[in-house]
């Protein structure tokens, strides 16, 4: 079975991606409303991918990958999935640690696709 790890302050934006996720095999989804709440589950928890916002209250998408790769070593492959595409948001994200840096919107096949890259 298959973690993943949904940090995203939006609840709606959330319940699109469980429903775009919805049909993988062997996952399970766990949701976070910030990079505080994330840092507890990664903390009682395995993942096996994150995907996280970068617009985030308490803490944000950036902070969370700088704690999950630098104070905590993790290494489970992490998307970013955010309306901020400008240049130098997406070169801090991927110096930071993260994967894979897609914006926003997306529809459903394409992240299934892209999910299905990291866990197989």
């Amino acid at each position: 079975m298959k973690k993943i790890l949904i940090v995203e302050d939006s609840a709606t934006m959330r319940l699109f991606i469980r429903m775009f996720l919805r049909g993988l095999q062997e996952v399970t989804l766990t949701e976070a409303r910030d990079g505080i709440d994330a840092l507890e589950k990664i903390n009682k928890e395995n993942f096996d991918l994150i995907i996280t916002d970068l617009n985030m209250p308490r803490l944000d998408g950036l902070q969370l990958i700088e704690k999950i790769r630098g104070l905590m070593g993790l290494k489970m492959p992490i998307i970013i999935l955010t309306t901020r595409g400008e240049k130098t948001d997406v070169e801090k994200g991927l110096s930071l640690g993260a994967d894979n840096y897609v914006t926003k919107p997306i529809i459903g096949p394409a992240l299934t696709n892209l999910v299905m890259n990291y866990i197989g």
